[in-house]
C-alpha cells in the first residue's frame, strides 16, 4: 500500500492532463494519483481512463456530473483518500503551476519534519512567482497579508493550493462543514488546521503560471475569499466554526 495520494481536480485540462499524470507518477518517491474531473467538455476524463491502462493501481479517476467548485472536489477527494487509508494527502493543480518535483519536499516536511500540514509557499522567502502580471502578484500577496491580519495565522501564503496533509488533520476536520469552494476554501482549510492546534510548515517553492489551458479565476471567487475570511473569524469567535 502506498502511503501518499496526490489529488488533482480537473475541468477542461486536456492540454495538461497526460503530462501532469506522467510527471507525478515518475517521481523518485512513489505517489498514487487521484483525478477528480467535473465532466469536462474537452473529455479530460477519457484521457485519464486511457492512461489508467498504463498505470494500473496508481492512477485513479472520480467523475462528477457537473462543475461544482474546487472545494467540493477536494472534499470528495479527501473522503476518498481517508477511506483507503492514505497517510499523506496532497492538493495540486493540473497546469504545472505547481512543480511535481516539489512533492517530495512537502512529503519530507510531514513525514520527517514534524509538520501536520506542509504548504508549498510562494511568499515565505520573498515573492517566488513566474509569469504573473504584477497586478495579480500584488493581489495574491496582499490577500495573504489580509488573511494573516484577520485570522491571526502566521502563514505567508494562505491561498496556496499546493499542500500536504497528514491524515490525522483531515480526520479531525469535519469535512461536511467546509463551506467555501474557491480561494476561500484554501484559507478555510488552513484556518481549521490552525484552530485544531496542528503544526503548519511552509516550504518555499517557485510558482509558475500555466502556459496551456485557461485559468478558472473569477470575480466571484475573489469576492468569496474576501468575505469568507471575515466569516471564518466571526464563526470562530462565537464557537460555531
Amino acid at each position: 500500500m502506498n502511503d501518499s495520494i496526490v489529488i488533482i481536480p480537473t475541468y477542461n485540462e486536456i492540454e495538461n492532463i497526460e503530462s501532469i499524470v506522467r510527471a507525478v507518477l515518475s517521481q523518485h518517491k512513489s505517489f498514487h494519483l487521484l483525478i477528480i474531473d467535473d465532466n469536462s467538455p474537452d473529455h479530460t476524463a477519457n484521457k485519464v481512463i486511457a492512461l489508467q491502462e498504463e498505470f494500473p493501481g496508481k492512477l485513479f479517476l472520480e467523475q462528477r456530473a457537473k462543475k461544482s467548485g474546487l472545494g467540493t472536489a477536494y472534499v470528495h477527494g479527501f473522503k476518498w483518500a481517508l477511506e483507503r487509508n492514505y497517510d499523506f494527502i496532497f492538493e495540486m493543480d493540473a497546469d504545472f503551476s505547481h512543480n511535481p518535483n516539489d512533492l517530495e519536499k512537502l512529503y519530507d516536511a510531514c513525514h520527517f519534519g514534524g509538520a501536520d500540514l506542509a504548504i508549498g509557499s510562494r511568499y515565505v522567502t520573498g515573492v517566488n512567482v513566474v509569469n504573473w502580471p504584477l497586478s495579480r502578484v500584488l493581489m495574491s500577496y496582499f490577500a495573504s497579508v489580509y488573511v494573516k491580519f484577520i485570522t491571526g495565522m502566521k502563514i505567508h501564503d494562505a491561498t496556496a493550493g499546493f499542500v500536504c496533509y497528514k491524515r490525522e488533520v483531515l480526520e479531525k476536520i469535519n469535512l461536511n462543514k467546509i463551506k467555501f469552494v474557491g480561494y476561500a476554501f484554501q484559507i478555510e482549510m488552513k484556518y481549521r488546521t490552525y484552530c485544531g492546534k496542528f503544526q503548519i510548515t511552509e516550504v518555499p517553492i517557485i510558482f509558475t503560471d500555466r502556459t496551456k489551458g485557461v485559468s478558472k479565476m473569477s470575480n466571484a471567487i475573489i469576492k468569496e475569499a474576501i468575505l469568507g475570511v471575515i466569516s471564518l473569524r466571526l464563526r470562530k469567535l462565537v464557537n460555531s466554526l
